[in-house]
């Protein structure tokens, strides 16, 4: 063996794990984050909104790169081999996991006001001076709306799965135009509703779940389009696909949190 295939094999690794290159984006993240949460602190005390904005953008912007930088790990370079992605489920799994903590916090607040109405919302649910919405108009119409994005989407799965391009970016394209459609309606559901974010309990617990919720969807949207710009570019294989896969698990989360929403918030919740 000659010296350079010996130095050669002597650098290469020996585990089929992806050690990252050092990364700016930590850092410029987490100070991203500090001036986002300072500046809203001080643009609530009479402050200027800049300094706020200024920390959002530079938290889109790290996000932005990073994932690139992923996209290119996995697409360019070859780093994803099938070790390496089952760490990325993984991580989206727990991520995942930690989001219904999260939505479970305001089912805790919406129930525990619920079951046991205080004296001071008159003993019952809802309070007498709040006029929920009637969950077979537009609630339902937005839940029709979420279940057939969730068939869209995995019709373009599965057409991936089966190399089949052309129902892949249509399923995409389909899934991204529900989602888009849920959230305008949502807005315009906001828009004519007999009460706002102040008006007691019942608002504070409805808007918290529903708008986060809605934030959840743009989030979702926002995934899938990077989806179906990267399947445009021909990115995606049957068998390497793991960037489309966390945007199917996140938008199926969406839709069966929505479905909690629908008949606790809506239904019960309103009844």
């Amino acid at each position: 063996m000659s010296n350079a295939h010996a130095a050669h094999d002597s650098h290469a690794p020996k585990h089929p794990y992806h050690l990252v290159d050092p990364s700016p984006w930590p850092i410029v993240g987490a100070m991203s984050a500090l001036v986002l949460a300072g500046g809203a602190v001080w643009f609530m005390h009479d402050g200027p909104i800049w300094v706020m904005l200024a920390g959002f953008v530079g938290i889109l912007y790290t996000m932005a790169r990073w994932w690139m930088d992923v996209v290119d790990e996995g697409e360019r370079r070859g780093f994803h081999n099938p070790i390496v992605r089952i760490g990325l489920r993984y991580g989206m799994a727990l991520f995942i996991a930690s989001e219904v903590m999260f939505f479970s916090a305001f089912f805790w607040a919406f129930f525990h006001a619920s079951l046991t109405p205080s004296a001071v919302i008159g003993g019952v649910w809802p309070p007498k001076d709040i006029k929920p919405f009637d969950p077979w108009e537009l609630p339902f119409l937005n839940t029709l709306i979420l279940l057939t994005s969730g068939v869209t989407v995995t019709w373009a799965h599965h057409a991936l799965i089966e190399n089949n391009r052309r129902d892949v970016i249509r399923g995409l394209a389909l899934t991204i135009v529900l989602g888009l459609s849920f959230t305008c309606i949502q807005a315009f559901e906001y828009s004519h509703a007999a009460f706002g974010f102040k008006s007691g309990i019942y608002a504070s617990t409805f808007f918290m779940a529903t708008g986060f919720h809605g934030f959840h969807v743009i989030v979702g949207t926002t995934f899938l389009i990077v989806c179906l710009v990267r399947a445009m570019k021909g990115h995606f294989k049957p068998d390497h696909h793991v960037g489309f896969e966390a945007a199917a698990w996140y938008w199926h989360f969406v839709d069966v949190v929505w479905l909690f929403l629908f008949f606790c918030i809506y239904w019960w919740g309103g009844r």
